[in-house]
């Protein structure tokens, strides 16, 4: 089978642990699926309208988290970490079932999704691989947060950067390239919490199975978790990998350039839906033979061998 080609994982996994804002028990695995197919979630506590696509177009609240819902109603939350390992592991099409309402957040990373699914292997297809490519510049300011995305000849760029006033926090800025770099640091960045938010938090009925196991909590200068941080970045590199886990909505891995200042779930799916709103924006690409991006073909090589 050929590197160029669809793939999804070569056998069922699993996974349990708690929603991080439910606080829920949840049980999910997930499954092998054929070409073309995608990514389709499907929640097995309910015999019926239990199908969800994991779509921008879906998305049906974006408050600290990326919900998604089908049109009945029936939704699936928090679903940005394991998007995210999905779209770094080049997994184009899979069934994740679940019995609850959220993902699981297990250690507030993409970490143990990463190395699940890694080690149960990829399995190819004879199907070509498709690509959004960016044509055009979009744009959206909401206050001081900015995003946009511009063409690449390449890749998938993202570069991203916060500024609290906290003095753990501060300012951070990082830049990746999806299919070139090494993306550990990215899986390895916990979400993050400041502890004056978590009672604020909890009155609107978020953050129920929070906990400094799944949750960097920072309280003025000091964090509190026994020990400490990942990487020196690992504020920032959390908010990239949410954004690449909202970036694969689209339902395809994209080459284009992403640039954020003090976004979040929110703003990113509000940029996607500026971009498909124009058909001039983007365009849908089925790569074959040598039409592939070097970066593309090195990353997918990496993964066979992973595998």
């Amino acid at each position: 089978m050929s590197v160029l080609s669809q793939s999804t994982i070569a056998k069922k996994v699993f996974f349990s642990g708690v929603g991080i804002h439910t606080g829920n028990k949840v049980k999910m695995s997930v499954l092998p699926s054929a070409p073309n197919s995608g990514i389709v979630f499907k929640r097995t506590d309910l015999k019926h309208n239990n199908i969800i696509i994991p779509n921008f177009e879906n998305v049906s609240d974006a408050t600290l988290c990326t919900t998604v819902s089908n049109q009945f109603g029936v939704k699936v939350s928090t679903i940005e970490h394991l998007m995210a390992a999905f779209l770094g592991l080049g997994i184009d099409n899979a069934v994740v079932e679940l019995d609850s309402q959220e993902v699981p957040i297990l250690d507030g990373s993409a970490r143990d999704f990463v190395k699940i699914l890694k080690d149960t292997g990829l399995k190819n297809s004879d199907v070509p691989i498709k690509l959004i490519k960016i044509n055009n510049h979009v744009e959206l300011e909401d206050g001081d947060k900015y995003i946009s995305i511009d063409k690449s000849n390449i890749t998938l760029e993202i570069e991203f950067e916060i500024n609290y006033q906290n003095k753990v926090i501060k300012k951070q800025k990082n830049k990746i390239s999806v299919f070139e770099d090494n993306l550990d640091d990215i899986f390895n960045s916990r979400t993050f919490c400041l502890y004056e938010d978590i009672e604020k938090l909890q009155k609107i009925g978020l953050g129920k199975g929070g906990s400094l196991n799944n949750a960097i909590v920072v309280k003025d200068d000091k964090i509190l978790n026994e020990n400490g941080l990942r990487n020196e970045s690992e504020f920032v590199n959390h908010k990239i990998l949410d954004c690449m886990g909202d970036l694969y909505l689209t339902g395809y891995r994209m080459i284009g350039s992403l640039k954020c200042t003090h976004g979040g779930h929110s703003l990113t799916n509000k940029l996607l839906r500026k971009v498909f709103n124009d058909t001039r924006n983007y365009s849908l690409i089925e790569i074959k033979g040598k039409n592939l991006p070097h970066s593309l073909l090195n990353n997918r090589h990496n993964l066979k061998s992973i595998a």
